[in-house]
């Protein structure tokens, strides 16, 4: 018999594949045993295969260059002559870690990613408080934004505090800081750990600049990590096998549950149960209040967009009440999938209007996301103006007018038992609230500083500028200008002195957006 690194040695191919072999029912399942005198490890058991399994591999390896599907290959060697084997879930080898995914994987599925089912309806009653596993929550850049103490201790390292600026929170480093990420065996694993959680909302690039600070990798076998599937649905569990610094070996089943405000990532040990913890997930709700309530204040990059309806006292005053509740209530429904699409995140705002924050992406630009966001909001408006105005036959304007500013600013939580709310903490939310106030008309202003920010490439998308009056009195819209807010307005009169906030504020108005 061969032991499974034989076999990977013999047929050229990695242990990510040649578990998908067995997962796929192309190959059989290892005889799991002690090893054999004079075996060249130091594992307690490994696996050990029959010696035609190669001549199985080899053919598996030519249906695959004659372009055969994987599922198709099965019935192909069946066809063949060769022995059926049913398919199995889950890992198959626990001999050593999981080796690098090479490129000859690029267009299988790993066997470890899977679909996590609903827990048993009896499961024990888990809280957030808890857990006693190591669990912890990043954001979509891999920031850590919470985590608990057994985290900590035994994958994070030993810290007191997490920075205040969230861009020094990579969870990456922190992992291979910590005591068994320093192991350089385990490296390599939570590397590819993370690559095959954060593929499909990620471009190769982004994903290995936000993991390594590297924009793309020579290492052809991570790249065939990026190449294979991607994670599918919202809780998923991968196995993660890690050296101890005594050198055992610690076997995890991880979930990883995705929210709109991050992952959540719990390490169960392999041999504990599972249903307290799937019981938790399934609770999506109430862990993502819970976990957003214990999120710090943290320094972060932030867009903001501030929206409201103009002249909404006089059409209060105008529509009966239900009518009013039934518009604001449509303008709602209607921004909100415009606001996810572009990653919006609801903040706090008092009255009928809207406040959404933008934070950094590692791909695609928050500050651009911000301005496409508006755009689609002015033309979803007007849509709704003209049913209003055909329902209601009056011939008023509904319009949303937006600021839009950006700046480095405190990001907090205000939170009740049953609700949170995103606060922003500084100008950045201040100037762009005053500018909503400053726009008639439907019209989309933002700060010069907010422009700045943006890559040459996505500026030059954006149609913006500043109308005046010739000597004629004629209005001409100068284009890629600037001007200070208190040049464009009166700023003495009563209505207006709100507006002194911003008054040497350099904006300029966006007429249009390239997609």
């Amino acid at each position: 018999m061969l032991t499974s690194f034989e076999v990977m040695q013999a047929a050229n191919i990695s242990r990510a594949t040649l578990n998908n072999y067995i997962s796929q029912g192309l190959l059989p399942r290892p005889l799991v045993k002690n090893p054999e005198p004079n075996t060249p490890t130091n594992a307690r058991q490994i696996g050990y295969f029959p010696d035609d399994v190669l001549a199985r591999l080899e053919r598996i390896s030519q249906l695959k260059k004659d372009g055969y599907a994987m599922a198709e290959i099965a019935k192909q060697l069946e066809r063949e002559g060769f022995q059926a084997i049913e398919k199995t879930q889950g890992p198959e080898l626990e001999e050593t870690r999981m080796p690098f995914l090479g490129p000859d994987i690029q267009h299988e599925t790993p066997p470890s990613l899977q679909t996590v089912q609903p827990a048993k309806s009896n499961s024990l009653r888990l809280t957030i408080d808890h857990i006693p596993f190591p669990a912890y929550m990043v954001n979509y850049n891999f920031e850590l934004t919470w985590f608990n103490e057994e985290a900590r201790t035994e994958l994070l390292g030993s810290f007191e505090n997490l920075p205040a600026d969230i861009r020094e929170r990579n969870a990456l480093t922190y992992l291979l800081q910590g005591k068994l990420g320093r192991n350089g065996a385990n490296r390599e694993e939570l590397l590819q750990f993370y690559l095959l959680l954060g593929k499909g909302r990620f471009s190769r690039n982004d994903l290995m600049n936000v993991l390594t600070g590297q924009p793309d990798t020579s290492n052809r076998q991570l790249v065939g990590v990026l190449a294979g599937s991607e994670p599918n649905g919202t809780l998923v569990q991968l196995p993660l096998t890690l050296r101890l610094e005594n050198d055992e070996v610690a076997h995890y089943n991880v979930y990883a549950s995705y929210y709109r405000e991050g992952i959540l990532f719990i390490h169960l040990p392999s041999h504990a149960d599972s249903d307290s913890v799937l019981g938790l997930l399934e609770r999506r709700d109430e862990v993502i209040r819970n976990l957003l309530k214990k999120r710090l204040p943290v320094l972060t990059d932030v867009a903001v967009l501030v929206a409201d309806l103009q002249s909404s006292v006089r059409i209060c005053t105008e529509l009966p009440p239900e009518e009013y509740f039934e518009l604001i209530n449509q303008i709602w429904a209607t921004m909100e999938p415009i606001f996810r699409k572009y990653y919006g995140t609801h903040g706090k705002h008092v009255g009928d209007g809207m406040v959404y924050y933008f934070f950094p992406q590692p791909d695609c630009n928050f500050i651009f996301n911000a301005l496409m966001c508006a755009q689609e909001m002015k033309s979803a408006m007007r849509k709704i103006s003209k049913e209003w105005q055909l329902r209601k036959n009056w011939l008023n304007e509904l319009y949303l007018n937006t600021g839009l500013n950006e700046g480095h600013e405190w990001l907090g939580i205000f939170h009740i038992e049953t609700k949170v709310e995103f606060t922003v903490l500084g100008d950045t939310i201040n100037h762009a609230a005053r500018l909503s106030d400053f726009a008639r008309g439907g019209a989309i202003w933002a700060t010069k500083n907010l422009l700045g920010q943006l890559p040459e490439k996505d500026r030059q998308r954006v149609k913006f500028g500043i109308r005046r009056q010739d000597a004629d009195g004629r209005e001409v819209f100068v284009s890629a200008s600037y001007s200070r807010v208190h040049e464009l307005i009166y700023l003495n009169g009563s209505s207006n002195e709100k507006l002194n906030d911003i008054a040497a504020l350099p904006v300029t108005e966006i007429l249009e957006i390239e997609g």
